[in-house]
């Protein structure tokens, strides 16, 4: 073993006693704005093929951006493991009682991100871990499957992207390619498309909305040409997709344009899953299978007059009537350590 980078990382290791019991499970969450590092311990008794409640989480640590897209490869995997050397240290564990990890991060789109990854852990942890990397959005699904790699999630916060899997380990995405290539159904998305209906409003290329009020109020701008200024001072997804909620209640005021916004948001939300189901044949050769979709994220959430979320499994169930929305039952983190628990857990099946 060796550490990337700072070798302080892991001097607290020097203080733990020698390993006993059945070890732990470490599983990580990583994205644009936050990384969430999870250990759980290995040794789960589970009655009847039901998980304990609650789980045997023993810490759980939190970074920053670990996206290796946003913030280059040695910073994300500096970020990487230090969040991962503070939830075994706050677990009073070494990397010698780890038995799995996994790694579910934003930015890892292509099997050479994954090799590359997974090289970079084998230098970290000894030979017999178990080791798993993936996309942030196979977390979000274990956050509602319990850790079962089967059926779709939606992710629509910031960014969006609809992920699946099969349960002989076939997998699809469709969007998650940010919104210059198209993820329209994204908090980015949105407010994008209410910043540009300003301006058209104000040249006069549009239909006047509600928007230009409600916006530049909320941004203390006097005009839309000020607008200018404010977006392109800082273009980051996170501060332009902060708008939505101002998107949702022009909206539920009963501005047309800002309705027009949403609807379309639903649309290309539905596109994206019924797209990763079709061709997974989720719902069999028919179409009339059932099968799990896991919701996450902010665009999702119910509003009073507005449920984003209702509306694109209304569309869904147009097409394939046996979608069964899930609410993630634990943070996303959790589901990739039951990934990595599962993954464990398989030599001894």
């Amino acid at each position: 073993m060796k550490s990337y980078g700072n070798g302080e990382i892991w001097d607290f290791e020097g203080q733990i006693p020698a390993g006993g019991g059945g070890g732990v499970i470490l599983g990580l969450d990583g994205g644009t704005t936050s990384t969430v590092c999870v250990c759980m311990s290995a040794a789960m008794a589970v009655s009847d093929g039901n998980l304990p409640e609650p789980l045997p989480i023993l810490s759980r640590a939190v970074a920053g951006c670990s996206n290796h897209n946003s913030i280059g490869e040695n910073a994300a995997r500096e970020t990487l493991e230090k969040v991962m050397a503070q939830a075994l240290s706050e677990a009073h564990a070494s990397r010698s009682d780890v038995r799995a990890v996994c790694l579910a991060i934003s930015g890892v789109n292509h099997p050479s991100d994954q090799e590359r990854i997974q090289d970079w852990l084998r230098d970290i942890f000894p030979s017999h871990v178990k080791l798993l990397v993936e996309n942030d959005a196979v977390a979000a699904m274990a956050s509602g499957t319990m850790g079962k790699l089967h059926g779709c999630v939606l992710i629509a916060g910031t960014g969006t992207i609809a992920y699946g899997y099969t349960e002989d380990r076939r997998n699809a995405r469709a969007a998650g390619a940010g919104p210059i290539l198209g993820d329209w159904g994204s908090g980015y998305g949105i407010a994008a498309q209410a910043l540009t209906a300003i301006v058209r409003a104000h040249d006069g290329r549009g239909p006047q909305t509600m928007l230009t009020y409600s916006i530049l109020k909320t941004l203390d701008l006097s005009s839309p040409d000020e607008l200018i200024g404010w977006t392109y001072a800082d273009t980051s997804w996170a501060r332009i997709a902060a708008l939505v909620p101002v998107v949702v209640s022009s909206a539920e005021d009963g501005d047309e344009v800002a309705n027009k916004i949403l609807r379309h948001s639903v649309l290309e939300l539905a596109d994206s899953v019924k797209a990763v189901v079709q061709r997974l044949r989720l719902c069999g050769e028919d179409g009339k299978g059932s099968f799990p979709l896991v919701m996450v994220g902010g665009v999702l959430e119910a509003n009073k007059g507005w449920d984003i979320g209702k509306e694109v499994i209304n569309h869904i169930s147009e097409v394939y009537p046996g979608v069964q929305p899930i609410q993630p039952k634990v943070e996303p983190a959790v589901g990739s350590a039951l990934l990595a628990w599962n993954c464990f857990m398989e030599e001894f099946a």
